[in-house]
């Protein structure tokens, strides 16, 4: 049998139908205080992903500092990592954690063989 999820002793079910207000005050210090300020930029990438779950559409955002509420699990978001947008499944796992945490701005390096340019030196190391 699956585990099921907890939040604080809380099942998901139980989270999703709190208000923000309630859930606020279990959250981590950091993300309660994001949310309770409530910027500018949170309101409408609030309002933005109501709007996208009734409409059962998906949501593209820049906010990578929005915290993840209850209402969000089920949803997959395009967070944007500088350059693309990436998909982002949002399970409850993830609540109270960042959206920027899950799409990762730097891309692993692969160096390939020296190129034109390159010294005498790096030209002789052997080609598998």
């Amino acid at each position: 049998m699956a585990r099921k999820f907890l939040y604080r002793g809380k099942t998901i079910e139980d989270l999703q139908k709190m208000s923000l207000d309630e859930f606020v005050a279990l959250m981590p210090s950091k993300a309660r205080r994001t949310i309770k300020r409530m910027g500018i930029q949170i309101k409408a990438t609030l309002a933005k992903i109501r709007r996208a779950k009734t409409r059962g559409k998906q949501l593209r955002t820049h906010n990578r500092q929005m915290v993840v509420l209850p209402e969000m699990v089920g949803m997959t978001l395009m967070v944007h990592d500088g350059k693309t947008f990436q998909f982002v499944n949002v399970v409850p796992e993830m609540l109270g954690h960042r959206l920027g945490e899950y799409s990762i701005t730097c891309k692993l390096v692969k160096h390939s063989g020296p190129g034109i340019g390159a010294t005498r030196g790096s030209k002789a190391v052997e080609l598998k």
